[in-house]
């Protein structure tokens, strides 16, 4: 496909988006719509509708800009490849990183997709993000606004797509989405309350696994709170219910604050500790995805949760699948299933899954291998 002028924005019916296809209508690029259907529930439908609320007020924005709207159902395929990914997770005593993996797996192969049917060689959203060409690779990096930055998500998405992807807002804040949407007289769009949920997920995700795992949870039942030693404290819930670092919901009273430091799913137990106990130097990150492993001869700064600040660290590439993190300044609170994220100086050079204890072991005995080899 040649490059042109048309571009397929995915529409979420929100501000982002929104303000998306105005500012690139304003610089002279044909603009076609694309809103996916993930999932229903209650909250997306006012009484009587048929199909999402978010779905008719992107379709209302485009009758509004002239622009031609489609509508993908991707409902079986979320289902199957986000929610499916999210309940196992939990059941398998890791905290799950749902948007990474709907972004590796949905939302960006399908863009693709209907953008070489439509013959559009540009694709874009409203994430704020930004894409750099450094030494003839693409690169994702941060965007200007630090507290609305997205580029964590999108580490596990294809490289090769960053060539033809637009991000409007990467260059400008929320406030200043926000003064345009008031500028252009769309009031439903900046005084639209901003959703920070997971999208499936209507409140506690606790409540989402009651609904959608019950006769796992049943099975499960409660369980022991132990200490280091492995002596009983108490009871649980569940392991389900609880991600390492956790303070608040333990219901249980130590005499001094107890943070959740692992979860074991086979003897349905969780180990509880002091704030010290949490800390760690180093970590195991399974399925990574570099865009060139030059970026990691000198030491980088990582990300292992959203919205955490980025820690100094040296990275070790154990074989094509494992890498070992060693910190440069503790870590807190270093959750298996959750993503680390690679940067140097604002830029993602890639990401990957962190794993267990049992898989640091094994990384770290591999690596002693390679080493005495």
């Amino acid at each position: 496909m040649r490059e042109n002028r048309r571009v397929l924005v995915g529409m979420s019916g929100g501000i982002d988006s929104s303000i998306v296809c105005v500012l690139l209508q304003k610089r002279g690029f044909e603009v076609v719509g694309v809103t996916m259907r993930m999932w229903d529930s209650p909250r997306h439908f006012k009484e009587g509708n048929v199909e999402p609320d978010y779905i008719l007020s992107a379709r209302r924005l485009a009758q509004q800009l002239g622009i031609v709207h489609h509508v993908i159902d991707a409902r079986d395929v979320f289902k199957n490849e986000v929610v499916d990914y999210f309940t196992s997770e939990y059941l398998n005593g890791r905290t799950p990183n749902p948007c990474v993996r709907c972004n590796r797996v949905i939302k960006w192969d399908l863009m693709r997709k209907l953008a070489d049917e439509l013959d559009c060689w540009y694709l874009a959203t409203g994430h704020y993000a930004n894409v750099v060409c450094l030494n003839d690779n693409y690169y994702i990096s941060k965007g200007c606004d630090v507290k609305k930055d997205q580029s964590y998500f999108l580490w596990d998405v294809d490289p090769s797509i960053w060539k033809r992807v637009l991000f409007p807002l990467g260059e400008i804040t929320k406030n200043e989405t926000r003064d345009i949407a008031k500028q252009l007289g769309f009031t439903d769009l900046y005084t639209q309350k901003e959703s920070m949920e997971i999208c499936f997920v209507e409140s506690d995700y606790r409540d989402f696994l009651k609904v959608h795992c019950s006769d796992q949870l049943a099975q499960i039942g409660q369980g022991d709170y132990v200490d280091r030693e492995g002596k009983k404290l108490g009871y649980h819930e569940g392991y389900p219910f609880y991600t390492i670092g956790q303070r608040k919901g333990l219901r249980i009273a130590l005499g001094v604050p107890a943070f959740v430091l692992k979860i074991n799913p086979l003897k349905n137990t969780v180990m509880l500790g002091e704030r010290s106990d949490v800390e760690a130097f180093e970590m195991v990150v399974e399925n990574y995805r570099v865009v060139s492993f030059r970026d990691f001869e000198e030491s980088v700064s990582v990300q292992i949760r959203y919205r955490s600040a980025g820690i100094p660290a040296q990275i070790i590439f154990v074989d094509e699948t494992l890498l070992l993190v060693r910190f440069l300044e503790v870590a807190s609170s270093v959750a298996p299933g959750q993503s680390a994220v690679f940067y140097k100086e604002g830029i993602v050079l890639g990401g990957g899954v962190i794993g267990n204890d049992k898989c640091l072991k094994s990384a770290k005995k591999r690596l002693k291998r390679l080493q005495e080899a």
